[in-house]
This record gives C-alpha cells, structure tokens and sequence, in this order.
C-alpha cells in the first residue's frame, strides 16, 4: 500500500514513518482510497451527463474538494473521511438524476421491449460500452445504408429508448458482459466500437478492427475522437455480411417509471399476498470465481416474488425462465448500472405508497462488485441509509477490516455466503 501520507510504501500498521508525524493509520487510508474509487466512478457518469448536456456546478466543486481531501497532510479524521465517502454517495444520486434526466429527454420515455438476439444476413458493427450519444451519432451516420447495427454489454437498455430502438439501423443484441468480448468480438465477424470503459486488450485476430471513442483505448486499436464514425462503416462494409444466426427474444426496459406506473397494483398484490418479496440482483459482472452465487440465488427465489436487476450483472441471471407473475415477467431488466437510479426512486416510491421506509419494505439487494461505478453506486445506497445490503462475491481490497465493521455497525453491510443458506435468512428476516 502507498502512504499518501508519509509517501512511502508502508503496511500503516508498521509504518516506516517516525511515530506522531503521519499520524496515518489502515482505516484513514481506506477511507481515502474508498472515496477515489467513488470519485471516479461518479466521474465516468458524469461525463456521460455532460455529453447528454447534464452537469452541475455543486457536484463539480465536490469532486474538487474530495480530491483535495485526499492529499498530503489534510485529513487524518476517521469521522471525517467517513462523511466525504457518504457525500460521495450524495453527489452520486444527483449525477445519476441528470443522466436518467438527459437520456430520458433524447431518446424519450422508456418503455419495455422485446429486443431480437444475434445476427441478421448483411454488414455490421458491434457497439459496447454505455455510451447511448455515440449510439445515436453511429446510427445517424449509417442511414441510407444496410450496415447494421447491434448492441453489447451494457448497451442493451438502448433498445428501451423508443428513438433508438426505432432506427432502422438498430437491428438488435449480440453477447454477453464486457468480460465475454475477447470471445465475442472474435466470433463476430465485422468491427466493434467500444464507447466507455469495460474494454479488454484484444486478440491480434480482432484487434484491427476494434474502435474506441475518446479517452478509451487499446494497443492495435483505432481511436476516434471525433465522433466521426466513417472508418467502422468503411471497414463493416469491408468485412462483407455477417451470418443469419438469431437467437431468441428477450424483454427489457422495466424502467422505474414504468414499474412505478402500475405501484397501486404492485402495492395491492403486496397486501393481498401475491408478491412475497422484490429482489435486487445485478451489479457489475467479472471473471472470478464464485459469481455463480448471483445466479443460484436469483433461480433459487420464490415463484411469488419479482427479480429486479441492471448493470453488466445481468448477464448471470438472464438466460433462465423466471416465469411471470401478475401478467409481467418475474426477471425485470432496468437498465444499466447507471440506471441504479431508477432502483432507488421504485424503492423510494413503494415506501411511500406502503407509508414505511425502504429498509421496511419487502426488499433484498444483492449486488455483485467489481469496479469503481459499483463503489459510487454502493456509496449512494450507503447514504441513502440502506441497510442490509449483500455484496460479492469477496470483500473490496482497498475496504480495511476496521472500516468494514463500522458499515456493518452502521449498515448491516454483508458479504455473500451460501446463496441458498443467503436467501433463506432473507426471507426469514
């Protein structure tokens, strides 16, 4: 671990540091460390808002006075690092606010959509990432055309906005989660474009014809800044056609204004003991071992209850039938990991229509972890005063054993076990 402090790699619990002048210990430091991998994943939305036209000045001098707080001799406060890691979460909310708000306003109101998986006969291009401005621009500039294109990864809510799944262009949903794409992007026969971060270093097979957008990019890659997207189209028409290949059809677009649209009926089959419980399972996805825990708990819940799930994480539990319930599918696909938004304001609206607080309500959230957007979400939940949140499928490195006990005091944070033995202590509790 490097010392901020003294500016020396050091275990703080044996510094190198003269006693007295760090004043440095673990927990300081993994507060410190908590709060930039927040930051930073509150920066990657943000500027996704702001290519939407969104930001906000409150939240800009937060990042800066966040950062700042971070620096060489300023804060050695426990208390006080543990205020600014909640404020992250704050900030978070309202970044994710003005990206539902900017998305919403672009591409109009969400709503459900059966969204065709694989590929059509003809030239195409693979979009990735959670960029939906870069979506819009490439399908603009494929009009007139017959490359298609499909999306990947956390892409897929795009066909919840009607102006994007509308275009003819938009042909429909290739793959899995970001970790999958050294397979997939080789499998796929024409170019892919990755719009945000979730890239991996590509095979030399693919690598000539993967993109990038921006500050996004790889060895042996093409990186456009410019939002000009000719070279993919030049070089998927180049590729020649993709093969017929479809899969089958799968729903998204459970928006939280469309879920909340239906709340009296949700809340009355809640009392007339239709719906046992809502679960929240979804996060972001990796490669690791014990991420079957998010699968064999969701296969595992009730046939009464419904499964509400977004982000990359998705991908662990889509591929099984659910069933439906109350005329809707059990498996309800929100959106993105940004869309954690969207949670929130279901959760927040059901309170208020049972007239109880959220942490009252029916609810369980599991939610698998990986990078630093799944640190800002968790921090905006932590502010919110959600408790008993699971997360895993192995506790944060950088989250010392002193701090992750004052938010299991304060939050009943828990890791993931078994998922059986899991659920059942949820539906007991």
């Amino acid at each position: 671990m490097f010392c901020n402090q003294c500016e020396q790699t050091a275990n703080c619990s044996g510094c190198v540091s003269s006693p007295g002048v760090c004043g440095k210990n673990e927990d300081v430091q993994s507060l410190q460390e908590t709060l930039l991998y927040g930051v930073k994943g509150m920066c990657a939305y943000a500027s996704h808002a702001r290519r939407l036209g969104k930001s906000d000045e409150a939240v800009n001098a937060f990042i800066e006075e966040a950062l700042f707080s971070t620096m060489t001799n300023v804060n050695f406060d426990i208390g006080v690092g543990l205020e600014l890691v909640l404020e992250c979460g704050k900030q978070n909310l309202r970044v994710m606010e003005m990206l539902d708000e900017g998305h919403r306003e672009r591409f109009g109101d969400p709503s459900p959509a059966a969204v065709q998986e694989g590929t059509q006969a003809g030239p195409g291009i693979l979009i990735s990432g959670h960029d939906m401005v870069d979506l819009d621009n490439l399908l603009k500039q494929c009009e007139g055309t017959d490359v298609k294109v499909y999306t990947h990864g956390e892409m897929l809510p795009a066909h919840m906005y009607p102006k994007l799944r509308e275009h003819p262009n938009l042909a429909g949903h290739y793959g899995g989660a970001w970790q999958k794409q050294r397979r997939e992007f080789d499998a796929f026969a024409g170019p892919a474009l990755i719009t945000t971060n979730c890239v991996v270093l590509p095979k030399e097979s693919y690598a000539g014809r993967l993109f990038t957008t921006r500050v996004t990019a790889v060895p042996g890659g093409t990186r456009i800044t410019n939002d000009d997207f000719s070279q993919v189209i030049a070089k998927a028409k180049q590729c020649g056609p993709l093969p017929e290949a479809l899969g089958p059809k799968q729903t998204v677009g459970f928006h939280h204004s469309v879920i909340l649209n239906i709340a009296d009926t949700i809340v009355q089959a809640v009392k007339d003991g239709k719906i046992s419980r809502f679960f929240l399972i979804g996060g972001c996805d990796g490669a690791e071992v014990g991420r079957n825990y998010f699968s064999d708990y969701a296969q595992a819940t009730p046939k009464d209850s419904f499964i509400l799930t977004l982000g990359c994480g998705k991908y662990r539990i889509r591929d099984y039938d659910y069933g439906e319930l109350l005329g809707l599918p059990r498996l309800l696909d929100m959106g993105q990991c940004n869309d954690a938004f969207g949670a929130i304001k279901v959760a927040v609206g059901l309170a208020e229509a049972f007239n109880c607080s959220v942490n009252d309500l029916p609810l369980t959230l599991v939610v698998s972890w990986f990078e630093q957007k799944a640190v800002a979400v968790l921090l905006t939940l932590l502010y919110l005063g959600v408790k008993g949140i699971t997360i895993g499928p192995k506790p944060p490195a950088f989250v010392s054993p002193g701090v992750f006990k004052v938010l299991q005091d304060k939050f009943d944070l828990r890791l993931t076990g078994d998922a059986k033995a899991d659920l059942q202590a949820a539906l007991a509790g």
